[in-house]
Formats: structure tokens, C-alpha cells, sequence
């Protein structure tokens, strides 16, 4: 009779978990990000970068900017402090863009105040930052895992009961990091800022052998948890809560890009964009965020991104030894305006290397920059 009353009970108990998380993946306002750094990850196979985030629980943002509430702003888990999230003492005019899945910020503050808040509200989301580079705009942060904070509503009611002593074990890990890019906008009176996220999973391998193991791999990016996290960065630089909220759910679509891909005279990938010189700036420098490129300068006046790059047919033997850094490969995307309405972009080997692998890795790299423009179609 026990044992009988124990299946009854998994099987309930495993129903509503598994309701409860259909709902809450179709309610985006419901969730809620809890980074944190005490997940021990021992005989895993895991990225080179997945660090343990030290967490900062206050400092003081007056040295950034003038409109700046002079109280210590906190970020425990307490409960009376939840709603504290607002810092700027003046709302700031934020104005949120959207093409497709994609949304941006155009923020009313200068490019140094809004890098430097940008800076700090990574930090006060429980990561350490990988990469921080001024001059190009780009912050990247390590992984660090997400163990999100699902509300009752959204996960059942038998669930709901023993979260808090089972929740870690209903899925395995996902960790996610960050890439924001900051670019000056009206002669650097106002900044763009772009988010974008990447996440990895822990996957079982070998399941039902002995050799049954886990895994880091690529995950498809939740667009709930990053434009969660567009909103509380839209609170952290001063944006009303209940009007951020309003701007994320309902922001209008940009119009239409369409990309081309073909070959250019010199045998290399071209893509030919149906925009003008400066859009298709920000389109490639979006693209070139979802595929985490490694973006070493870039040039607006010149038009051109340097890259460095680990092409897939060099991957093997001697990027497991040495890593990959010892066998990456400089590059440059170059844009070319042939009209107000269409740009070209050219891809270019620093080297000045013409061998047949070089033009097919542009054939494959521009590939992936064309699979993110028909997402969005899609």
C-alpha cells in the first residue's frame, strides 16, 4: 500500500513539474534570475572560462554621474529589498528598438556614464567580467550558472512545496554569460547599447553505460531570460519599472533586412545588405555578438571589423594542446556603400592569403552571419 501511494505520488509530483515549466516558458514576465557562484563542478568537462562570479553586495554609483541617488544601493536576496532595483534619482529617456527577436537600448547618456554603469550592473548580477574593452565598446562576462527563481504559480503546486530542497536536481545546469556592445549615438550625446546572451548546458553522454558522464555543450539562448535581463538593465540606468516592462513586451518591429550571400570577383564570400552604410554597421556588429566572434578593433570611419579567428579546419590536435589562442587567425570585414539603400561586405584575409581554404572559411563564416538574419525572418 505504501509503495503503491509512493508511485501515485512521483507520478503527480512529476506532472506538475513538467506543466509547470511549459507555463513558465511561455510566461516571460514571470521570470526571475538568480546567478550564483557555489555550484561545484568536479569531473565535468568544462569551458575555459567558466569561473566562479564573486559576488558585490552595495557600492556607490555617484562617481559616474550627477543624477545619482546618494544612498547605498543593495542586492541581497532579502525580500524588503526586492524592488530596490531603480539607481538613477532622475529617470533616464530610454528608448527601446526591436527588429524581429532583437531589442536595443538608445539611452540619454554618454557613452563613458553609460560603460561605466554597465560595468557595475554585470557585477552586481553575480559575474566577473572576461573581457572589458573601452575603445571597441565590448564587455563580456564569464559563464556563471543560472538557477532561476521559479514562481509557484509556474511550477505546480506539489512542486512548489519541496523547491527549495529539490529544485537543483529537477534539471541539470545551464550557465550563461553576457556580451554587452556600447556604441556612441548622435555625435556621442546619447549610446546604443546592445545585449546578447550565450548559454551552455550540462548534458548526460553515454547514458545507461558506464561510461555515463556529463558534459558542457552549446545551448540555444532563452530570448525570456535575456530580454529579462535587457529589463533590469533598462532599471539599472534609470528607466521607470512598470514603463520598461511596457517597452519590452511591445516593441515595434524595425523594418525588414535582407541579406545576400555571394561570391566577389577575388573568389571570397560577399554579402550584399538592403541597407544603408551606417544600419548595416549595427547589423553586422549585432551578428557578429550572436556568434561571440572575437572582435579585436574595429573602424567605423574606415568600415572595417578586425577579427581573430579559430577556423574550423585547423581545429584538432593542436588547438587541444595548446589551445585554441595559439592557432587563431586575423581577419577583416570590410563595408562598402553602393547606394543609400545597399551595402556590401567583404571579407579579407590580413595575411593576404588566397589558398582555397582561406575562401572557403569565408563561405563558412559568413554563413553563420547570414543564419542569423533568417532566423529572425523566420
Amino acid at each position: 500500500m505504501i509503495s503503491k501511494l509512493f508511485f501515485i505520488f512521483s507520478i503527480t509530483f512529476f506532472i506538475n513539474g513538467c506543466f509547470g515549466l511549459n507555463e513558465r516558458q511561455n510566461n516571460s514576465e514571470n521570470i526571475k534570475l538568480n546567478y550564483y557562484a557555489d555550484k561545484t563542478t568536479t569531473s565535468l568537462e568544462v569551458p575555459p572560462d567558466l569561473t566562479s562570479p564573486e559576488y558585490e553586495k552595495s557600492f556607490r554609483l555617484s562617481e559616474f554621474t550627477k543624477d545619482v541617488n546618494e544612498k547605498i544601493v543593495n542586492f541581497s536576496d532579502d525580500k524588503e529589498e526586492e524592488n530596490e532595483v531603480t539607481i538613477l534619482a532622475t529617470p533616464s529617456s530610454i528608448v527601446l528598438k526591436r527588429y524581429g527577436d532583437r531589442r536595443w537600448l538608445l539611452v540619454d547618456k554618454k557613452p563613458d556614464v553609460v560603460w561605466s554603469l554597465s560595468r557595475d550592473f554585470l557585477k552586481s548580477m553575480g559575474f566577473t567580467l572576461k573581457k572589458s574593452d573601452k575603445n571597441i565598446g565590448i564587455i563580456e562576462t564569464n559563464f556563471a550558472e543560472n538557477k532561476e527563481i521559479i514562481p509557484s504559480s509556474s511550477v505546480g503546486v506539489i512542486r512548489a512545496m519541496f523547491q527549495s530542497s529539490l529544485d537543483a536536481r529537477y534539471t541539470l545546469p545551464t550557465v550563461d554569460r553576457y556580451r554587452l556592445r556600447i556604441e556612441p549615438f548622435d555625435n556621442g550625446n546619447k549610446t546604443e547599447v546592445f545585449l546578447t546572451l550565450s548559454s551552455m548546458q550540462e548534458v548526460l553522454t553515454d547514458v545507461g553505460t558506464k561510461l555515463e558522464n556529463t558534459i558542457w555543450q552549446a545551448k540555444d539562448k532563452d530570448l525570456n531570460v535575456e530580454n529579462e535581463m535587457l529589463y533590469r538593465l533598462m532599471l539599472f540606468l534609470g528607466g521607470d519599472p512598470a514603463e520598461a516592462r511596457e517597452k519590452i513586451l511591445t516593441a515595434k518591429d524595425e523594418n525588414e533586412i535582407n541579406v545576400e550571400l555571394s561570391k566577389n570577383i577575388n573568389g571570397f564570400a560577399k554579402l550584399t545588405f538592403n541597407q544603408s552604410f551606417i544600419d548595416t554597421w549595427d547589423s553586422m556588429g549585432w551578428a557578429l555578438d550572436q556568434i561571440s566572434s572575437n572582435v579585436m578593433d574595429k573602424d567605423l570611419k574606415e568600415g572595417s571589423f578586425y577579427l581573430s579567428l579559430v577556423r574550423s579546419q585547423d581545429k584538432g590536435f593542436l588547438s587541444r594542446m595548446f589551445g585554441e589562442d595559439a592557432i587563431q587567425r586575423n581577419y577583416q570585414i570590410i563595408l562598402k556603400s553602393t547606394n543609400s539603400k545597399q551595402t556590401e561586405v567583404f571579407f579579407n584575409d590580413v595575411a593576404e592569403e588566397t589558398s582555397q581554404e582561406s575562401k572557403d572559411y569565408s563561405f563558412e563564416f559568413f554563413g553563420e552571419v547570414l543564419k542569423q538574419f533568417k532566423k529572425e525572418q523566420n
